[in-house]
C-alpha cells in the first residue's frame, strides 16, 4: 500500500496533559534558542480533551514550572479547594467522617484545584498551537514504525473508511506514516502502543507488574441550596468489600455542578462484581444521595488509572523514543493525582529531547536518551514517587484499615522514609477467584432518580463510533471467551465493562461472546482485567469513541 510521509523532529502520541506538556515545553526552549524544532502531536480523540477524564484536583506545581503566567491567560482553573473531609462508609445508610488528623499529609487537598482536565487540555492545546505544535486530532496512532535495527521511526495513523470485514469502502483513506527523529509516547494508560513498546523490549523486567485501577464519573446539576462551591470530599468502604479496595470523591466545582465518582482497584477477586453497579450503589448513601437528589445527571464516563507507581515504573527510554505520563505510570496513589507528574514527566522529557538536539545528539534519528533518568532522578518527580512507593502495596498486603494506619504513619509521621520498600508481584488479571468459590452479588435495580441503568450512562458520554468498522476489541483467540472465562468464571466481560459492550448470548445448548464495540468508551478495562489476557485494545477509525464535555 502506498502511504503518503511527514517527517517531524519530534512526534508526541497523545494529547493529555504528558503529551502537551512535553509539546509546550519543546518549543519554549527552541523558540528561546532560536533553534528549528519541529513538533507535531497526534491525538486520537476528535478533538483535544475529548477522551480526557479525570476527577480532577490538581496540583499546579508542573503547570507553575510551564506557564507561570497561567493565571493570567484565561486558563479554566478557578475553582480552589475550600474544604476538605475525608470519610470512611460502613453501609448503605451509614458513614464515619475521618479527623483531619488521620487523614494521611498526602491526601490533604488544601492549595489545589478542581477541574475539568477536558478543559484544561483544550486550553494547554491552545497554548501549544500558538508556540507552533501541528497538532492532528482524530489521528490514532494505530502502528508503530520500527527500523531494522529495532529503532523507533515513528508512528504509522490507523486507515480511514474500512468495512467490518477489513475491505477498503469508497471513503477508504490510507494511514500516514508519520516519522520523526524521537518519538514520545503520551497515550495515556494502559496506551496501546506504549504497550507494544515495554512488552516488546522488556521495559518492565526490573519492575513490578503494573496495577490499576477503574475510575466511573458523573456530573450532576444540583440544587444550589446543596451546592458548596470549592469542597471535596473523599472515602473509602462500603459499597467495596475486603474482596475490593477503592475509593469515592464528591467535588463541588462552579455553577452549581458536582461531580461523582467511584474508584474501584482492578486487582479485585468476585468475577460477579460490576464496577458500574457499585458506582450506582455507592450514591445512595446518604452521604452523596443527600446532595444528588432534586438534581439532574448530565455526563458519565469510564477511565482505567495507573496506579503502581514507583515500584511498577518501567524502563522510559528506547532508541529513537521516550514513553512518559500514565503510559508508563507515573501517578502518584498516595495524593490520588497524576496531572501535575504526568505533566513534569512530559516537561522531563522535552527538555532531555532539546538538549540531545541543541548539542547534536539528537540530530540523527535512532539516539536512546538515557540522560533522561539523571533529570528524572534529580526532579521533584522521582521524590514524589519515592515517598509514596508503598502506599498501594499496603493496602493490598494489609487491608484497608492496617493498610490506612500504614500509610498514615508513613505519610504523615516519616514523610515516606520507612526503611523497606514494599511489593505487589500480582498481576490484577491473576487475581479472579473461580465462579464456583465466589458468591454472587445482587445489584438493585436503578430507580432512574440517583441510579441509572448502563446504557442510559453510555448515550450521555457522547460515544459513537463508525458503524462499519473493524471491531476495535480485537480476541487472540475466538474460543477463549466461552471455554475458559465463561467456564471457570462466569464470564466476567460482562461485569468489568462499564459500558455493556461484551454480553454472553445463550441458544440452547450454545454460548457465544458478543461484542457491542459501539458502546466503548476507551477505558480499556477489558484489555487490563481479562484474566486470559485474551482481548486487546487497538484504535477504531480515529475520532471514535466518546466525546467527553468537561469531564
Amino acid at each position: 500500500m502506498s502511504r503518503d510521509s511527514l517527517e517531524y523532529d519530534v512526534l508526541i502520541v497523545g494529547g493529555g496533559p504528558a503529551g502537551l506538556s512535553a509539546a509546550i515545553r519543546l518549543r519554549q526552549l527552541a523558540e528561546a534558542a532560536h533553534l528549528d524544532l519541529n513538533v507535531c502531536l497526534l491525538e486520537k480523540g476528535s478533538e483535544i480533551g475529548a477522551h480526557t477524564l479525570s476527577g480532577a484536583v490538581i496540583e499546579t506545581r508542573a503547570l507553575d514550572e510551564l506557564l507561570p503566567e497561567w493565571r493570567t491567560i484565561n486558563a479554566p482553573i478557578s475553582t480552589e479547594v475550600a474544604t476538605d473531609e475525608f470519610y470512611f462508609l460502613t453501609g448503605l445508610d451509614s458513614s464515619i467522617r475521618v479527623p483531619r488528623v488521620f487523614v494521611p499529609a498526602s491526601m490533604r487537598n488544601q492549595g489545589n484545584y478542581i477541574v475539568s482536565l477536558g478543559d484544561v487540555c483544550r486550553w494547554l492545546g491552545e497554548q501549544a498551537e500558538q508556540l507552533g505544535v501541528d497538532i492532528f486530532p482524530g489521528f490514532a496512532a494505530a502502528q508503530l514504525l520500527l527500523g531494522d535495527d529495532g529503532v523507533v521511526r515513528g508512528v504509522t495513523t490507523g486507515e480511514m473508511g474500512l468495512s467490518a470485514t477489513g475491505k477498503p469502502k469508497e471513503s477508504h483513506e490510507a494511514g500516514i506514516n508519520i516519522l520523526a527523529k524521537q518519538t514520545v509516547f503520551a497515550e495515556g494508560s494502559r496506551g496501546h502502543l506504549g504497550r507494544q513498546l515495554i512488552e516488546r523490549f522488556n521495559l518492565s523486567t526490573e519492575a513490578d507488574p503494573q496495577h490499576y485501577a477503574l475510575g466511573l464519573k458523573e456530573i450532576w446539576e444540583v440544587v444550589p441550596s446543596k451546592h458548596k462551591v470549592g469542597k471535596v470530599v473523599h472515602g473509602a468502604g462500603w459499597p467495596l468489600t475486603k474482596e475490593s479496595r477503592g475509593g469515592f470523591f464528591l467535588y463541588h466545582t462552579d455553577n452549581s455542578q458536582v461531580v461523582v465518582g467511584l474508584i474501584v482497584d482492578l486487582n479485585y477477586t468476585n468475577p460477579y462484581l460490576r464496577p458500574y453497579e457499585e458506582f450506582q450503589r455507592l450514591k445512595h448513601n446518604p452521604l452523596i444521595r443527600n446532595v444528588l437528589e432534586g438534581g439532574t445527571r448530565i455526563a458519565y464516563g469510564a477511565r482505567s488509572i495507573t496506579k503502581g507507581g514507583l515500584n511498577s515504573l518501567p524502563k522510559q527510554t528506547v532508541r529513537g523514543g521516550l514513553v512518559i505520563g500514565c503510559n508508563a505510570g507515573t501517578l502518584n496513589f498516595a495524593k490520588i493525582k497524576g496531572t501535575h507528574t504526568a505533566m513534569k514527566s512530559g516537561i522531563v522529557a522535552a527538555e532531555t529531547i532539546f538538549e540531545a538536539f541543541e548539542s547534536g545528539e539528537g540530530a540523527g534519528a535512532g539516539a536512546e536518551l538515557t540522560a533522561f533518568y539523571d533529570k528524572l532522578h534529580r526532579s521533584w518527580l522521582f521524590d514524589e514517587l519515592h515517598q509514596a512507593r508503598n502506599f498501594g502495596s499496603a493496602l493490598h498486603k494489609l487491608g484497608v484499615f492496617w493498610g490506612g494506619v500504614f500509610n498514615y504513619l508513613e505519610q504523615s509521621i516519616l514523610r515516606g522514609r520507612f526503611p523497606l520498600t514494599l511489593r505487589n508481584r500480582q498481576k490484577d488479571h491473576e487475581a479472579l477467584c473461580l465462579a464456583a468459590e465466589s458468591q454472587p452479588i445482587d445489584y438493585p435495580r436503578p430507580d432512574g432518580v440517583i441510579s441509572f441503568d448502563m446504557l442510559s450512562s453510555v448515550y450521555i458520554s457522547n460515544t459513537n463510533h463508525v458503524d462499519d468498522q473493524p471491531c476495535h476489541l480485537t480476541l487472540k483467540d475466538e474460543q477463549l471467551p466461552i471455554i475458559k472465562n465463561y467456564v471457570n468464571y462466569a464470564g466476567p466481560e460482562s461485569r468489568y465493562c462499564p459500558a455493556g459492550v461484551y454480553e454472553f448470548v445463550e441458544a440452547g445448548d450454545t454460548v457465544r461472546l458478543q461484542i457491542n464495540s459501539q458502546n466503548c468508551v476507551h477505558c480499556k478495562t477489558c484489555d487490563i482485567k481479562d484474566p486470559e489476557q485474551n482481548i486487546v485494545w487497538v484504535p477504531p477509525e480515529g475520532g471514535g469513541g466518546p466525546n467527553y464535555q468537561n469531564m
